[in-house]
């Protein structure tokens, strides 16, 4: 039986050479210029005339940027930008945004970004051709055999350039080799950035292992250093999650994680592990993973899953409520004296809340 063929999209990130950086930097202050302007206009029209411009009156006004003299960006950057800055006056609600500042001493300064239309950077011979320029790079994905569209040239805080690219990737549909068949819960943690209902464990705390050198770092006043250690750290939590995703994809059939989100965590002492367990990362990572690989994923409400017994289902007095049982790492329930490890406890009751959830389906609204 023959396979239907579909296509997701997935973004790309390769680093651009850095004999590149000076030209780079160049367009990313015209597009500063750019966006500031709309700032300026938006901002004006708001004051005096009571009316918000879109991104399409944004385009009209400055449309012709790109033949100026001296100007290297194309009119679909320019065009890109203008609905980049609408949307973001929209979703933050306000009528003028901060400005992009181009001064690299400055302690303002707004990394470098160079947005593109579909089309508009091609891929050949090893190079991304936009904007009249060769731009090298290290391919590690393979560049050619992608179709690439729109993206963007983004700067990190150590001066490196990358080019992000949006390309479509064939999802095969339809019957399938025999797979894994087993299920899983994941429990979010501090500690433990993740915990699974067989046992399996993520250990987080990637900041707090370089804490101290990171202090050491910032108090001799050495810039370099600190954004060396910030970009190890960044990199380490992505490869950690990378392969324990990646893992647990290819050994289940269906993955269940708990519906715990950072946004209340991080306004109390425990925000710097919050933020360094990186969940909303690897709960993305999951979700796009279980897509291309074709297994269930869904995030279930977690509510109850550390007091309740996994298997009784009894919530007795012992078991860690709130805050004040944070501490309580294992605990025994007085109902079938099952001594459970709270994680692993609150992942099998993950996991039985999402079978629950297959087994009901969602109810048409």
């Amino acid at each position: 039986m023959m396979l239907a063929v579909n296509t997701a999209t997935k973004t790309l990130q390769l680093r651009i050479k850095d004999k590149h950086a000076r030209v780079l930097r160049q367009m990313a202050r015209e597009v500063n210029q750019v966006f500031n302007f709309c700032n300026e206009t938006s901002t004006r029209a708001i004051r005096e005339r009571h009316h918000f411009l879109s991104g399409y009156d944004l385009q009209k006004l400055t449309a012709g940027f790109s033949q100026c003299d001296g100007i290297t960006i194309g009119s679909g950057t320019v065009q890109v930008v203008c609905a980049e800055y609408a949307s973001r006056r929209r979703q933050f609600k306000k009528s003028r945004l901060n400005w992009r500042v181009s001064n690299p001493k400055s302690s303002k300064y707004s990394l470098g970004w160079i947005p593109f239309k579909g089309g508009h950077a091609r891929y050949k011979a090893g190079q991304i051709h936009f904007a009249g320029h060769q731009f090298g790079l290290w391919d590690s994905y393979g560049l050619a055999h992608y179709d690439p569209r729109a993206g963007s040239f983004s700067e990190d805080s150590r001066g490196r350039w990358y080019f992000n690219v949006a390309v479509e990737i064939p999802e095969l549909v339809g019957p399938r080799l025999p797979g894994p068949t087993a299920s899983v819960g994941i429990d979010l943690g501090l500690k433990d950035c993740a915990t699974v209902s067989d046992g399996q464990r993520l250990e987080g705390r990637w900041f707090r292992q370089h804490e101290l050198k990171l202090a050491k770092a910032q108090r001799a006043r050495k810039k370099r250093r600190v954004k060396a250690l910030h970009a190890k750290i960044k990199h380490q939590r992505q490869n950690a999650l990378h392969q324990f995703s990646t893992q647990l994809v290819n050994q289940n059939a269906a993955l269940f994680v708990g519906d715990v989100a950072s946004a209340k965590l991080v306004k109390t002492r425990m925000a710097k592990s919050t933020l360094d367990a990186g969940w909303a990362m690897f709960k993305t990572m999951l979700e796009y993973k279980s897509q291309q690989a074709g297994i269930v994923f869904e995030v279930v409400n977690e509510a109850y899953s550390t007091q309740t017994c996994s298997c009784c289902g009894a919530i007795p007095p012992g078991s860690p409520k709130g805050r004040a049982g944070l501490g309580i790492r294992e605990w025994a329930c007085s109902e079938c004296a099952t001594v459970h490890d709270r994680d692993v406890n609150a992942a099998r009751n993950i996991l039985a809340a999402g079978h629950r959830r297959l087994a009901a389906g969602i109810p048409a609204l």
